[in-house]
């Protein structure tokens, strides 16, 4: 199928890229596949645009300065996340308080009589 990019089209994929439209939606409304809108879009240096905003961590959470409990407070792209950093159990990443919740022994089962 042999498809002429008039400026009349032009505009209009430009507009509608630049009301936020994904290339999808676009090439429904102008009955063009999302490629051919793509490849339009390429052709006249249009960028792409970002789709949402990206996790940028704020410092490496692997960096301690010599041992620490590595028990985490909070959730990693909480700005007030944390690793507790208290003296570990020998042998142990955490420290006491934080091996006792991580380290649980089974119960034992009742012996039978």
């Amino acid at each position: 199928m042999e498809m002429t990019w008039t400026p009349e089209r032009v505009e209009i994929l430009n507009r509608l890229f630049e009301e936020g439209l994904p290339t999808s939606e676009i090439g429904r409304r102008m009955g063009l596949t999302k490629n051919t809108i793509i490849g339009r879009l390429h052709r006249n240096g249009m960028s792409r645009r970002e789709t949402g905003p990206k996790f940028v961590p704020q410092r490496n959470f692997f960096e301690f300065n010599g041992p620490g409990c590595l028990w985490p407070h909070g959730h990693p792209d909480d700005p007030q996340f944390h690793f507790c950093g208290g003296h570990p159990v020998p042998g142990k990443p955490y420290c006491a308080v934080h091996a006792a919740i991580a380290y649980v022994r089974p119960k034992e089962e009742k012996q039978a009589a």
